[in-house]
């Protein structure tokens, strides 16, 4: 049985949200001290977070990046605030995907199952014993790390996700709808802002790594991912 921890201090939509998912057979806990997210999270040792923006004492990016710091769990943040920004402030901080409030319960639930295959399902299974090399540059998908030369990085899964697509097809175009579909199972509630926002994460992933300008944007098509690294560029 899945786990799922809630971190949100609306108690009516908690309930709401428990009765939905419970009926679906996963198991859930939501955090009743918010200045111990990350006690709660370790205690509860859970397969996917639902965390709200505006919490008591610290913001959720804040609970986000501390959880970020020893877990690569897949974190939806959940929130009323609808700005760009907020979404994109959402992902740079770890997030792997944002809910906007008022929202139906079966995209929550969509979104939550999407990210439970992505990590734990066919997908991960079929790719986790995989190590990807292009020119130096190796993917650990399993492990979800990223390393040229001495030097590592560790990904989120949606950048694994995003950097396995690429490194699998160098120099070839590849679409936005086709990131979007391989990416996501439920393309239709991903904000396009979601992507460009997971492009970026990746970019500044590879430029941790001394590797600049390797993804490329080609306009009204999609991207490239150009082995640009050898070059010393």
């Amino acid at each position: 049985m899945f786990r799922i921890l809630i971190v949100e201090d609306d108690e009516k939509l908690v309930s709401l949200l428990e009765n939905y998912i419970q009926r679906y057979d996963f198991e859930t806990c939501t955090v009743q001290k918010f200045e111990c997210v990350v006690e709660e999270f370790k205690a509860f040792s859970p397969h996917i977070v639902l965390l709200d923006i505006n919490l008591p004492k610290y913001d959720g990016y804040y609970w986000c990046r501390q959880i970020r710091q020893f877990s690569t769990c897949p974190i939806l943040f959940i929130s009323a605030r609808d700005e760009k920004m907020e979404q994109v402030m959402a992902m740079e901080n770890g997030g792997d995907d944002f809910i906007t409030k008022p929202f139906e319960y079966e995209i929550v639930l969509a979104k939550i199952r999407s990210q439970l295959r992505r990590s734990y399902g066919d997908y991960a299974t079929n790719q986790s014993s995989r190590t990807i090399t292009l020119e130096g540059l190796s993917l650990d998908v399993d492990r979800m790390v990223l390393s040229f030369g001495s030097n590592k990085v560790e990904l989120s899964h949606t950048e694994t996700r995003v950097l396995s697509e690429f490194l699998s097809k160098p120099e070839s175009v590849i679409s936005r709808d086709r990131l979007l579909e391989k990416i996501w199972d439920e393309e239709a509630f991903v904000d396009d802002n979601t992507l460009n926002v997971n492009i970026n994460r990746v970019r500044k992933k590879l430029q941790n790594l001394h590797i600049h300008n390797a993804i490329l944007t080609v306009r009204g098509k999609g991207y490239r991912l150009i082995p640009n690294w050898e070059k010393g560029e």
